[in-house]
């Protein structure tokens, strides 16, 4: 089953929003305009204008309204992905050449800059006060994710802790931040508009720790990279923490990377052959499923169809191989 069968009820929302999107990246400055279509061109799951829409069927829908905060919320996720890539130094995304890549580093941040002054734009449109605080602690905290991203890079001696820290940061807060909306623009009552806000945050989670799981066990043809991406940039997820506790060899070869990451090599197909045979995989999807179980516990008390689909979808974002 694909993800998007799982929301095929919302799908001529889905394809309008998709729409809107394409409408807000416009631009008078003819970089701007395919700098921004590139990375919208990419492709991309668009799981947050989705859980958007889903949260918002949960109560009072009315799609006018919807759109003012799922739109801001592609574009804050667009925006961040340009910017990582400057970071990261990555040459593609998704099999594509990244904007860096095409152009250089210097247009993709204001590309990226360019991207979350329209997020704000569109987002002022909307009646309900509760948006703008909303989404500006969202975009503040993100910030404050990817300076801790740096702090941990190429730094082996992270804890379980730090990873959490970094990813609620990093995925988590603005699928919360999906969801939480779509009950704000909706009128849900604060019971559900709470249990949805958790309900994305546990969901997020899982997201991401199901990500850096792929990273290891996905082909390049499905990751749209090359495995082991992550670690190479010097970012440790959750699977190479665990096998880093259970293989010493192991240890020994990300501590040397990391290191001094300039001279040291690490032979990545060992790396990747060595951690799937520790415990490091099972281990991680088992903290996958955590969070997909206290994501569907936020929403047993409010049965219906809509929230029937946001508990499918928590369950396949826990599931998924690619």
């Amino acid at each position: 089953m694909k993800l998007a069968e799982l929301y095929r009820h919302v799908k001529p929302e889905a394809a309008k929003l998709e729409k809107e999107i394409e409408a807000a990246i416009t631009s008078d400055h003819d970089v701007l305009e395919q700098t921004s279509a590139h990375i919208l061109q990419a492709g991309g799951k668009r799981i947050r204008p989705v859980f958007v829409l889903l949260s918002a069927k949960c109560s009072s829908y009315e799609f006018d309204e919807i759109k003012k905060v799922a739109v801001p919320l592609e574009l804050i996720h667009m925006a961040s992905l340009v910017h990582d890539d400057v970071i990261d130094d990555a040459d593609t995304r998704r099999g594509r050449e990244t904007i860096k890549s095409r152009w250089d580093n210097r247009t993709a941040m204001y590309t990226g800059d360019f991207l979350f002054a329209k997020a704000i734009q569109k987002a002022a449109e909307s009646k309900f006060l509760d948006v703008h605080p909303i989404l500006s602690r969202a975009m503040r905290e993100m910030c404050i994710g990817e300076i801790e991203q740096l702090q941990d890079q190429y730094h082996a001696d992270q804890s379980l802790k730090d990873y959490l820290r970094r990813i609620r940061r990093k995925t988590a807060l603005l699928i919360s931040v999906s969801c939480e909306l779509g009950a704000v623009v909706s009128g849900a009552d604060d019971d559900l508009r709470r249990a949805l806000k958790w309900y994305g945050y546990y969901a997020g989670m899982a997201f991401q720790v199901t990500d850096d799981i792929l990273d290891f066990t996905g082909s390049e043809k499905e990751l749209g990279k090359p495995a082991g991406s992550d670690l190479i940039q010097g970012n440790i997820t959750i699977p190479a923490l665990y096998a880093m506790e259970e293989d010493a060899e192991l240890n020994r070869m990300i501590r040397d990377y990391t290191n001094d990451p300039e001279r040291v090599h690490l032979p990545m197909d060992d790396v990747i052959r060595r951690l799937r045979q520790t415990n490091a995989i099972f281990k991680s999807r088992q903290l996958a499923d955590s969070y997909v179980n206290k994501a569907v516990m936020m929403l047993k008390p409010f049965a219906s169809a809509d929230t029937d689909s946001l508990i499918r979808i928590a369950h396949f974002i826990g599931g998924r191989r690619f």
